[in-house]
């Protein structure tokens, strides 16, 4: 199992191309494999011959781990098997129908993938053996963190989460036969919230059932997570685009001659962004517990749709060191590499700030969830013309404009009303003080 990025130590098998016995070309594809950042088509790094296959479809992982066994043509220590891992031939050759050699063979490759060590969110390490059977058994984040590890630094093992598991049956097998006190003291100590589950839908003649595909329900969790993470608050404010209108209707068609990419009005936005995260450093950060992480640097992530409707947001990386046509050239790269389904685990991770926009579909307004972990997303509106009074030295005017909504949501256990609103005001600031002469911002 190859290794897809620096914070990726597990993959999911999603899709085979090959069987035992098929001849496979050098770089032909093998197997389709996915990540909680992207899907990634493997070729094989040989020709030959498949002799093995050791993980089906949908099994998960452990990066470094042998997924398959290919012969080399004219290799005589893949015919004889003398050079074979023999970890690898002990599985290839457990037969189906001898249950205490495979639970054998399993239980190795699980102390395998036990050591393997990925860090939380809380700084505590778990191996991906422990994060799967936490995620089976519906073991929350803050019960993990609670277990006492047996291991290495206090690190959990698979024995310290089975029998946290054991405890916890008891409990509520404890629970069940007794009936709950009624407590009369304010300050008695009481049972946390239960999970809510959700509710079983019945459906109707001639309703029609479609299962989530792989990433939407990796989307569906992410925006849950996020919810339950973070206090989300939005604050709203319209902005007179008037001057960036103007100057891209001028340089446009110049600009696509020049830079070879197509200029939206995004780029700006993008810009302007930037501008006001520097101004604003605080609003480009996350939450580690307790501490507050301000990022040096600004990756800013780009919300792109895709053919089948689903959502993904790769990232520009340091993108307080580009100007406006490196900002729309990374940003049409990365745009065109997502719908093609050809991003790196790295473009869709470490971003720090997140823009949304809405206005490429007509809509005004929108309150975006906050891409975890970080703790503010910008939404930018479509772009209307509006009358509007302006401040003249001749006196006020009505005039015909362009307006637009700015959306910016944010995390209120470290961001402010006052900090999110200075921010949004800044970066209005900055679209309205555009100059359509030199392309440039006068604030």
């Amino acid at each position: 199992m190859p290794k897809m990025g620096e914070s990726i130590e597990e993959a999911t098998i999603t899709n085979w191309f090959v069987k035992e016995g098929d001849r496979i070309e050098e770089d032909e594809v093998l197997l389709e494999i996915a990540t909680d950042k992207v899907d990634s088509e493997i070729p094989s790094p040989v020709e030959g011959v498949v002799k093995k296959i050791l993980f089906k479809q949908d099994e998960i992982v452990a990066v470094g781990t042998v997924i398959a066994v290919i012969d080399l043509e004219g290799d005589a220590s893949s015919t004889s098997g003398e050079e074979t891992d023999p970890a690898v031939a002990e599985k290839s050759n457990a037969p189906d129908s001898e249950p205490e050699q495979e639970i054998s063979s399993q239980e190795e490759k699980e102390d395998k993938e036990d050591k393997e060590e990925i860090s939380s969110t809380q700084g505590r390490f778990y191996s991906p053996l422990v994060k799967t059977i936490a995620a089976k058994e519906d073991v929350s984040q803050e019960e993990l963190n609670s277990i006492q590890g047996s291991g290495l630094n206090g690190r959990v093992r698979k024995e310290d989460l089975l029998g946290f598991l054991e405890q916890r049956g008891a409990g509520k097998a404890l629970s069940a036969e007794k009936p709950e006190p009624v407590a009369t003291d304010p300050g008695a100590l009481r049972e946390p919230a239960k999970k809510a589950v959700p509710e079983t839908v019945r459906g109707s003649e001639g309703d029609e059932v479609i299962e989530m595909s792989r990433l939407r329900k990796l989307i569906a969790e992410h925006m849950i997570r996020s919810k339950q993470t973070s206090a989300h608050v939005t604050n709203m404010i319209e902005v007179d685009v008037t001057s960036v209108v103007n100057w891209r209707n001028q340089v446009k068609e110049n600009f696509l001659k020049r830079e070879g990419v197509k200029l939206t009005y995004l780029p700006v936005f993008l810009e302007a962004t930037v501008k006001a995260l520097r101004d604003f450093p605080q609003i480009n950060a996350s939450v580690d517990g307790d501490h507050i992480v301000i990022k040096k640097k600004i990756n800013l992530g780009i919300a792109v749709s895709l053919p089948d409707n689903n959502l993904i947001v790769p990232n520009i990386k340091d993108a307080g060191t580009l100007n406006l046509s490196g900002i729309a050239r990374k940003m049409t790269e990365l745009a065109a590499a997502a719908r093609s389904n050809k991003l790196n685990p790295d473009d869709i991770s470490g971003g720090t700030f997140t823009v949304t926009n809405f206005g490429s579909f007509q809509n005004d307004i929108g309150t975006p969830i906050i891409n975890q972990p970080e703790v503010a997303i910008l939404a930018v509106g479509a772009i209307k013309k509006k009358p509007a009074v302006i401040e003249s030295p001749m006196g006020d005017m009505i005039a015909i404009r362009q307006k637009m909504w700015l959306s910016l949501t944010y995390d209120h256990r470290i961001v402010d009303g006052a900090l999110g609103g200075a921010f949004l005001k800044r970066l209005g600031d900055y679209l309205e003080s555009f100059d359509p002469e030199t392309g440039n911002f006068k604030l």
